[in-house]
């Protein structure tokens, strides 16, 4: 098993004021946390290239992403929306995580790799195709699937988000097309009142299983095996994505479920038996959420290892 982990410098400068939650310092824990001598062996891609304009405008029009350029602070901060903020470095965070997504994308398609995880950040499964939201400007998974569709011909590309917050803007970008499915846990009713399991879709390809404040590993797992598991394997993907947000875990100030490490795990591994099945072990995962850093480090080597296989 060939796992790899892309990430980029430019996503340590981007912050949006002091105690802010989505800080640099959850990168830097994760970091920490995969210099353990059991990650050796994986490969790592420091360097990830920006996204490419064509990647990008495959999800979000080139009006918003010229605003995004424009709103960019030369110092200081600059509120883009009411939870989302800028700073001078804002701007190549962004593309640098947007582009290792993309690159995550290549070399697992290309079969360089089995499957890997971007560790960079900001974040991105609220942002909308015109909308900044949820600490969210560019949404990364998004402009992941469609660049799989459009440059390595992957007719269907499943999305699985297990973010204590539903991914609202993932869901409103592929809400009518057949070709995407997009799957979530999350905790409901919570920000960002979205994801009831009546939002399916035009094409019945939105398979939402919300989860009630206090619900633990027990729950989470009945909902993916209920709901979300089996649509997953029907569906048959060409590739699996998946939304790591790990602030579902107990520790998380802001969530109410209550995960530990060991799910995290556990529905890596899930997901890494349907991929052998359906498509090959093709799987790329992205951060989201995650806001103790202790906890989001050890929930991150906990799904790194079982994407190495271990």
């Amino acid at each position: 098993m060939r796992t790899a982990i892309f990430s980029h410098s430019g996503c340590l400068a981007h912050e949006m004021g002091p105690s802010h939650p989505e800080c640099p310092e959850r990168l830097r824990a994760i970091e920490r946390g995969l210099e353990n001598e059991r990650f050796q062996s994986l490969d790592r891609i420091a360097n990830a290239p920006p996204a490419s304009p064509e990647a990008l405008l495959r999800v979000h029009p080139e009006y918003y992403l010229d605003a995004l350029e424009s709103a960019a602070p030369t110092e200081g901060y600059m509120p883009i929306g009411s939870d989302t903020v800028m700073n001078p470095q804002t701007l190549e965070a962004i593309w640098r995580a947007a582009g290792a997504a993309v690159a995550a994308v290549d070399d697992v398609m290309r079969g360089v790799i089995n499957n890997a995880f971007v560790a960079a950040r900001p974040p991105g499964h609220h942002a909308g195709p015109r909308s900044p939201m949820g600490f969210c400007f560019v949404n990364n998974v998004a402009v992941a699937a469609r660049h799989a569709q459009a440059m390595h011909g992957a007719e269907r590309v499943a999305i699985v988000d297990f973010d204590v917050h539903h991914g609202n803007g993932t869901q409103d970008v592929f809400w009518s097309d057949e070709s995407v499915m997009f799957c979530s846990t999350h905790q409901a009713p919570f920000y960002p009142g979205t994801g009831g399991p009546a939002e399916t879709g035009e094409h019945d390809t939105i398979v939402n299983a919300p989860l009630f404040a206090g619900s633990g590993g027990d729950a989470f797992r009945e909902a993916l095996n209920d709901r979300i598991l089996p649509r997953l394997r029907n569906f048959r993907p060409d590739l699996i994505l998946v939304s790591a947000g790990f602030d579902a875990h107990v520790a998380d100030p802001l969530g109410g479920l209550r995960l530990v490490e060991v799910d995290f795990g556990d529905v890596t591994k899930r997901l890494m038996e349907i991929a052998d099945k359906c498509c090959g072990g093709r799987l790329v995962s992205l951060l989201e959420g995650g806001y103790d850093t202790e906890a989001l480090s050890r929930c991150v080597d906990a799904h790194v290892l079982a994407l190495m296989g271990a």
